[in-house]
């Protein structure tokens, strides 16, 4: 035999080989595709199946029991602030709040604090109960979730614990908590009130915008500089501002205004007659203080005997006042010096001089100082604890961090949506964070110290 067809035949009996091999492949893929394959069999239906229970139709879609995630964080003291709030707004819409929990879970990049509704076990219930808190803006998703009935007492005993170890006292108080301690948590806060503000929450065109995290440092950064310098209680300071504007920059009061003998440099004249004028009076910025009000604070600054140089050069307000032209660090100084002088006006008495800050001090507004105070006793509690740091068996003895670490307990349930063997005991039983009376500020009159 040849060379030449002995290579052919083995072409050939290559070619029949190859042939086979993909003739059998190509049968082999249509078998696995087209062959009929058993099902596994479902314990439950995969599609809800409608029922009568006590004479009304419901959907259940649970085989244990469900809860409904409406909101994450990374930080705990935000998931802390929201959780409150969120209870505080369904408290006063009437709903039972027993069955919104705050849980922690263990991940590989730290602690995810997570905030459930337990709902009924009926879709026709559950959608429009959590659903409705979408709607009002409260929370920005929710995602549906089983829980084993064994593992139910465990997330309950977890949200318990951040209730009590926010609702135990901490042995360092605020005034000895150094400013650099207190300024991650105290932005946080200014945050957290910034966007549970009602405008902001209704979602109108005219909603002033929340506080982003620069503009919160900054500002928190600038009210301890002042609470420092005129040696006001910190936490009366930020009721003030919370009251007032929920420490965003927007001006208010704006048809406000007020008869003068005459105009002055700056003023918006609306009106005029022959002995007097009508000038513009509304409230500015952060700290809602009335154009009139603000030229009588620019006077006591510039009779003030205190060293200014102490003062970051922004704080300074220049000594020529343009009405037109203050901005919210100089407007932080001047709020501090009416607050300091009304507090030396009244003794000391801080009710008094909180009520005159909206009232004036002829006739102090009682209302507006105890929306202030309960402001006040908030902010306390939550700046003492996120700031002390987070130790188990001692009541935060120093305040090294102002975010506290998951501290591991009992065992997670296991084969749950959200294990976790971690939970955070630094956390409080607060009133809820935006339970202030629903005071409106009054116009506030011009700032005399010798119209009482």
């Amino acid at each position: 035999m040849s060379v030449k067809k002995f290579f052919q035949k083995l072409v050939r009996y290559v070619l029949c080989v190859a042939a086979g091999m993909l003739a059998f492949a190509a049968c082999g893929y249509t078998d696995y595709r087209l062959w009929p394959l058993d099902l596994p069999a479902s314990a439950h239906p995969r599609v809800p199946v409608a029922a009568i229970q006590d004479k009304r139709l419901v959907i259940p879609f649970s085989p244990g029991v469900p809860a409904a995630e409406i909101a994450t964080f990374n930080d705990q003291l935000e998931a802390f602030l929201r959780f409150e709030y969120l209870r505080g707004r369904e408290a006063r819409a009437g709903h039972d709040t027993s069955h919104m929990l705050l849980t922690a879970v263990n991940t590989p990049k730290g602690p995810r604090y997570k905030i459930f509704v337990v709902t009924e076990n009926d879709l026709l219930t559950a959608v429009p109960q959590v659903a409705s808190l979408e709607g009002r803006n409260l929370i920005s998703h929710y995602e549906f979730y089983t829980w084993l009935q064994k593992d139910y007492p465990y997330y309950q005993q977890q949200s318990h614990m951040f209730d009590v170890a926010y609702d135990v006292p901490t042995e360092q108080k605020l005034e000895t908590i150094s400013s650099s301690k207190l300024l991650p948590a105290l932005a946080q806060f200014l945050i957290f009130k910034s966007q549970t503000d009602n405008r902001v929450i209704d979602g109108t065109d005219s909603a002033p915008r929340p506080l982003t995290r620069e503009q919160a440092t900054q500002l928190a950064t600038d009210i301890l500089d002042v609470a420092h310098f005129y040696d006001l209680p910190l936490d009366y300071f930020m009721g003030v501002g919370a009251m007032e504007n929920d420490y965003m920059d927007v001006n208010g009061d704006l048809t406000h205004a007020v008869w003068k003998k005459r105009a002055q440099r700056g003023d918006i004249v609306l009106r005029r007659t022959r002995k007097r004028v009508m000038v513009s009076n509304y409230a500015i910025g952060t700290w809602q203080i009335t154009r009139e009000t603000l030229r009588a604070a620019h006077q006591l600054y510039l009779r003030d005997k205190r060293d200014y140089s102490q003062l970051p050069a922004r704080l300074r307000p220049p000594r020529e006042l343009d009405l037109n032209s203050v901005n919210d660090a100089e407007l932080t100084t001047y709020a501090g010096l009416l607050l300091r002088d009304l507090l030396d006006h009244f003794g000391g008495d801080v009710e008094k001089a909180i009520g005159a800050y909206n009232g004036g001090v002829r006739s102090p507004n009682p209302d507006y100082a105890s929306g202030v105070k309960t402001v006040a006793d908030y902010a306390r509690r939550i700046l003492e604890h996120a700031s002390a740091q987070d130790e188990p068996n001692t009541n935060a003895k120093n305040a090294d961090k102002s975010q506290p670490s998951a501290a591991c307990t009992s065992p997670a349930p296991s084969g749950s949506a959200n294990a976790s063997n971690c939970l955070t005991p630094g956390t409080p039983n607060l009133p809820a964070a935006n339970a202030v009376p629903n005071v409106a500020p009054q116009p506030k009159p011009p700032y005399r110290r010798d119209d009482d």
